[in-house]
């Protein structure tokens, strides 16, 4: 039995390629199979000018202290930012936030301030905007920054934290934005009948996700538009911001 089953796994494997025959856009779309959350880092610093900037590479680190890491795009405009206010927030986003995730990953948005319009937030206790309406937002004094071929590793201790248990989480996933499926798992030795599971819904209207001024508008969920301008990118995952 053990002999079938390793025979029929090696007929079904797979050769791994060689670093040097992968391009940088197959690397990304291999690293789009690992499901993520989404967040919008952001920063104010003390003469006014605030910054947000769309992250997936986003993790905790250590329970005591209170540590996460992000990792930046080292020509993100955001970097100088955190470093010379030594502060930093993590919002992760709830899923009717696609439109914000969208809105700060567009590399044509306004600078400075004026990017959040029409955004509703207050500040932190470090100063950084905390964004409502986000599952839980992270607020940051940077301890540590770590450069990593063309990123930034940025360590963080938490200060204060906001968490909505009750709001669904943002995922990414191969490119799509999508949602999480709340079904219990049955527990060992237990049968009965399992409901069937409704695929994510994906909007594919190719409208544009923002109006006016800068003012994200509600939408529903779609695929992003690979013949557009890719959004300005933040860590190793496929969707990032700058």
């Amino acid at each position: 039995m053990l002999s079938a089953v390793t025979a029929t796994r090696a007929a079904e494997a797979v050769h791994a390629v060689p670093v040097s025959a992968v391009d940088a856009g197959a690397f990304r779309t291999a690293m789009g199979s690992f499901p993520t959350g989404v967040t919008v880092v952001t920063v104010a610093s003390d003469d006014g000018r605030m910054h947000g900037i769309t992250v997936n590479s986003f993790s905790s680190v250590s329970l005591d202290p209170m540590l996460v890491l992000v990792c930046l795009n080292e020509t993100s405009r955001g970097v100088g930012l955190i470093e010379r206010a030594g502060a930093f927030a993590v919002n992760v986003l709830s899923a009717g936030q696609q439109d914000i995730s969208r809105w700060f990953a567009d590399r044509y948005r306004p600078p400075g301030s004026t990017m959040f319009d029409g955004m509703p937030f207050a500040p932190g206790l470090t100063g950084c905007p905390v964004l409502a309406d986000a599952t839980a937002s992270f607020d940051c004094q940077l301890r540590q920054s770590h450069r990593a071929g063309d990123h930034l590793i940025v360590l963080g201790e938490v200060v204060a934290l906001v968490h909505r248990p009750q709001l669904e989480p943002l995922i990414f996933h191969a490119g799509s934005y999508k949602s999480l499926e709340h079904e219990p798992c049955p527990r060992p030795g237990q049968t009965g009948h399992r409901k069937q599971r409704r695929q994510p819904a994906r909007n594919r209207h190719p409208d544009h996700p923002t109006t006016g001024a800068g003012r994200p508008v509600k939408g529903s969920e779609r695929k992003l538009d690979a013949s557009q301008p890719p959004p300005e990118q933040s860590g190793w995952g496929p969707l990032v911001g700058r």
